[in-house]
């Protein structure tokens, strides 16, 4: 008799992952066929999203971490979208754009590449540029001391791979 984990072990990680997120689908959304048409799109973005961040050798992924990064997102994404919305849709324009460079801290490869992705998630950010561990952030509002959001951002993201980063030589 073969069980539900011994199967899974022996498909391809596209396929396995594939019926992870279609199951997890019909958990959140239910059986209803309807669901399907924004549930497919779903189902293969996190399926692409899984493989691509999958850790290099030497970087084990964090359950833990996964959730700490995924509240994260959550709750940046609502901050920065109510605070962009403040900024430019109130009376007065309250922006005073900028730029900012900030050394960060994660290995080259996925760890670094999802922590550029993620920046743009909090108000007022949006990554520009990086040229090795520097990287260039365009701020709505240059007045806002960012450096705090970003350091937390960048330790959830080396949680979700277990790795501890680099020492920062600022």
């Amino acid at each position: 008799e073969r069980t539900m984990p011994a199967l899974a072990s022996r498909l391809p990680a596209p396929a396995a992952r594939t019926l992870l997120f279609a199951g997890l689908w019909v958990v959140v959304a239910g059986i209803d066929p309807g669901s399907w048409v924004i549930g497919v799109p779903a189902v293969a973005a996190a399926t692409w999203a899984s493989l691509r961040l999958e850790p290099h050798p030497g970087h084990r992924f964090s359950p833990a971490g996964a959730l700490r990064v995924g509240s994260i997102f959550l709750r940046e994404s609502l901050r920065g979208g109510i605070d962009v919305a403040r900024r430019t849709l109130g009376r007065r324009l309250d922006i005073q754009p900028g730029f900012v460079t900030y050394h960060n801290r994660l290995p080259a490869g996925r760890p670094r590449l999802l922590f550029v992705t993620c920046v743009s998630l909090l108000p007022g950010t949006l990554a520009a540029d990086l040229r090795d561990d520097a990287l260039v952030i365009h701020l709505l509002d240059s007045r806002v001391d960012t450096r705090d959001d970003l350091a937390q951002l960048e330790n959830a993201v080396a949680g979700l791979f277990n790795i501890v980063p680099i020492p920062s030589h600022d």
